[in-house]
């Protein structure tokens, strides 16, 4: 007789087809564990933390909320960096009180070493932010441009 691929096979351990009850019609599955039915264990129910009426500061740090970054906040941040800044800047420009003479097309005139430089630095400042801004004003407008004529 031959197999059939789709038929359920049996199990190691577990009787051919066709036989009825165990090998030996005498044994008893109280004493025989391979007779013993298996037992898939239970789920355990969802796991619950239990308070411990203690006030310590484990339990503080669980109850606080978590503070996310806020506009005000990063403001803040900004306001005591550009203090810190500044106050570097007033120390740099007391520093260097040497008087220089400055020569500019066909102004001529003496400034201290440090506020030259403070001059120097928001010239700078200047020719790469005016640019910048004007570049952002020229894309808002493409934007809301671009806006109008989806609606």
């Amino acid at each position: 007789m031959t197999e059939d691929p789709t038929r359920a096979t049996a199990r190691p351990g577990s009787p051919l087809h066709g036989s009825v009850g165990p090998a030996d019609p005498h044994a008893d599955p109280a004493t025989d564990p391979a007779m013993r039915p298996v037992r898939m264990p239970e789920p355990e129910g969802p796991t619950v933390p239990t308070p411990t009426g203690g006030s310590g500061p484990a339990d503080n740090q669980a109850q606080r909320p978590v503070v996310t970054r806020t506009r005000t906040g990063g403001l803040w941040t900004g306001l005591i960096l550009s203090s810190v800044v500044l106050l570097f800047l007033l120390i740099f420009i007391l520093q260097n009180n040497a008087p220089v003479q400055i020569k500019f097309l066909v102004w001529t005139g003496t400034l201290p070493t440090g506020v030259a430089l403070l001059l120097a630095a928001i010239a700078g400042l200047l020719l790469v932010a005016i640019p910048g801004g004007l570049r952002i004003l020229q894309l808002r407008r493409a934007a809301q441009r671009g806006g109008r004529r989806t609606v």
